[in-house]
C-alpha cells in the first residue's frame, strides 16, 4: 500500500480537527447522558466505517479488509481498558462533569504514544522477519495470562506506572480540583491539579495495553497507515464507549476469555506467516478468516455474557425471595 506523505498529513490533520470540535462542543464540563454518548458513539463508528469504505474505493478489498479486522479487533481489545479506566476514576475520585475532559486528553496522549510504539514496531517488522515468532509467542502467552487473570477472583485494583509516580513526586498537588485547571499559583508557587494528574495516569496505563494490542494488529497488517489509522478510530471511540456500556462491563463476564481467544489465533496466524517466510508450507489464514473469527468470536462471547449475568440476576434474586420467605415463616 503506497501512501504518500500529504495523505499522512492530511489525515493527521483531520483527526486533530475532529478532536478540537470536540473539545468546542464539550468544552463546558457536564455528566454525559446516555443520548450524548449514543450519538457520538455512533458517530465515530460510522466515521470508521466511511473511512474503512474509502479505502475499498482508492485502493482495494484487500487493505479494507485488513482495516475493519485491525479496527474491530483494538476497538475489542480496548473496552478492556475500560475496566482499568472506571479503577483510575474511583481511586482519584474524579467528579463526574470532570470525567469526559480527563477521558479526552488521556486518550490523545495514550493515541501520541501508540503512535510512537506502531512507527518502532513498523520499523523492526520491515528489518527484521523473524520478529513475528516473537510477536505470536507473546500473543498467546498474553491469551493464556487473560485466561488465568479470568479464572482468578482477586479484584483488580489500579497500581500506579513509574511515570505517574515520578510526577507525583517532583511536581507539588493539590488536594482538591480547581474544576478543569491543570496547573494553579497560590501563595506565589505553582501547584499541578489532581486533573493532570489522572489525564497522565489514563494515557500512561494505555501503553501497557498497547503491549498486546500492536502486536496484535501487525499480525492482521503490516501497513502502518492502516495500523495507526485503526488505533486512531478505535481509540476516539473510546470515551463515549466509557459512558454508554459503563454498567455493562460487569456484565461481560467471559470478555477476556473471549479476548484470550482472538489473542491467541492471531498469535498462531503471526507464527503461521514467519513460518511461511522461511518457506516452510503451513496453511495461510487470510483476512476474511481473520475478520469473521473475530466476529464470531466477540457475537458468541457477549451473548454467552449477557446469558449467565442473567441467570445469575435471577437466581440471586430468587434466592433472596427464599430469604423473606423464610423470614416472614419464622416471625
Amino acid at each position: 500500500m503506497d501512501v504518500s506523505l500529504t495523505t499522512w498529513i492530511v489525515t493527521i490533520v483531520v483527526l486533530l480537527a475532529l478532536v478540537a470540535v470536540d473539545l468546542v462542543v464539550n468544552r463546558k464540563p457536564h455528566e454525559v447522558t446516555l443520548k450524548e454518548a449514543s450519538l457520538w458513539g455512533v458517530f465515530w463508528i460510522a466515521l470508521a466505517v466511511v473511512f474503512g469504505i474509502g479505502i475499498w474505493l482508492f485502493s482495494d478489498a484487500q487493505y479494507s479488509g485488513e482495516f475493519f479486522a485491525g479496527f474491530i479487533t483494538e476497538k475489542s481489545l480496548s473496552v478492556d481498558n475500560l475496566f482499568v479506566f472506571v479503577l483510575i476514576m474511583s481511586k482519584f475520585a474524579v467528579p463526574p462533569q470532570y470525567q469526559q475532559r480527563v477521558l479526552l486528553i488521556g486518550i490523545l496522549i495514550a493515541l501520541v504514544l501508540r503512535g510512537i510504539f506502531i512507527g518502532l514496531g513498523a520499523a523492526v517488522v520491515s528489518t527484521f522477519s523473524w520478529v513475528f515468532f516473537l510477536f505470536g509467542a507473546f500473543l498467546v502467552w498474553t491469551a493464556w495470562k487473560l485466561i488465568k487473570e479470568a479464572r482468578s477472583d482477586e479484584e483488580e485494583e489500579f497500581e500506579e506506572n513509574a511515570v505517574l509516580r515520578w510526577v507525583e513526586k517532583v511536581a507539588p498537588t493539590t488536594k482538591e480540583y480547581r474544576g478543569t485547571r491543570l496547573f494553579v499559583k497560590e501563595h506565589g508557587k505553582r501547584f499541578v491539579t489532581p486533573m493532570l494528574i489522572v489525564m497522565i495516569a489514563v494515557g500512561t496505563t494505555d501503553v501497557l495495553f498497547a503491549l498486546d494490542s500492536i502486536p496484535a494488529i501487525f499480525g492482521l497488517t503490516q501497513e502502518p497507515y492502516i495500523v495507526f489509522t485503526a488505533n486512531a478510530f478505535a481509540l476516539m471511540g473510546l470515551r463515549q464507549l466509557y459512558f454508554l456500556i459503563g454498567g455493562l462491563l460487569k456484565k461481560l463476564v467471559y470478555l477476556s476469555y473471549g479476548l484470550s481467544v482472538i489473542l491467541g489465533f492471531i498469535g498462531v496466524k503471526l507464527v503461521f506467516e514467519a513460518l511461511h517466510g522461511q518457506g516452510v508450507h503451513v496453511p495461510e489464514i487470510g483476512i476474511p478468516l481473520s475478520l469473521g473469527f473475530i466476529v464470531l468470536t466477540l457475537t458468541v462471547t457477549t451473548v454467552l455474557s449477557l446469558r449467565k449475568s442473567r441467570a445469575d440476576a435471577e437466581a440471586e434474586a430468587a434466592a433472596a425471595d427464599r430469604r423473606d420467605l423464610e423470614s416472614a415463616e419464622q416471625q
